[in-house]
């Protein structure tokens, strides 16, 4: 259970700091990267307000932030692949095999960032007790359902 919800809070960082991010873009706000430094901030926050101890917030803060720089850097190559892919479309020529190779450099991608971002979640996960975890995590998914505009679920309330 305990790995279960491990797991459930890298993938809720994931989605807090992608979303937020791509949310931004969407909206026309991400000028120089201002969805990325409106999540960093807004994550530092949450961290400084669930987290007690100074030095543990400062530790959990760089990690946050090499989880955001993998996300970051992760969501540009996802880009790149999918402009290889928009193009290999419009060759008439293009094979099967040409795709594969593509599809496959870009969930290889995928999981290397998804492998160094769980590593990082265990950092933090080894900082903190069980109880700055589920302040922390109950932070994040507050957090996280301000920039949730509709899902699987249907629109979130109020939009």
């Amino acid at each position: 259970m305990k790995a279960v919800s491990g797991i459930a809070l890298s993938v809720v960082m994931a989605a807090v700091l992608a979303g937020c991010s791509s949310y931004h873009q969407r909206m026309g706000y991400a000028g120089g990267g201002y969805g990325w430094e409106k999540a960093a901030k807004d994550m530092t926050a949450l961290v400084d307000k669930t987290i007690q101890d100074p030095a543990k917030a400062k530790q959990v803060n760089e990690l946050l932030g090499q989880i955001m720089g993998e996300i970051r850097h992760s969501t540009e190559q996802s880009r790149q692949y999918h402009q290889k892919l928009y193009e290999l479309n419009a060759n008439y020529e293009a094979s099967p095999e040409d795709f594969t190779k593509i599809l496959d450099d870009l969930n290889n991608h995928r999981m290397r960032s998804a492998s160094k971002i769980l590593g990082l979640r265990f950092q933090i996960r080894n900082i903190l007790t069980a109880q700055e975890w589920k302040a922390l995590s109950d932070a994040m998914t507050a957090y996280r359902s301000r920039y949730r505009h509709g899902d699987e679920m249907g629109p979130k309330a109020g939009n």
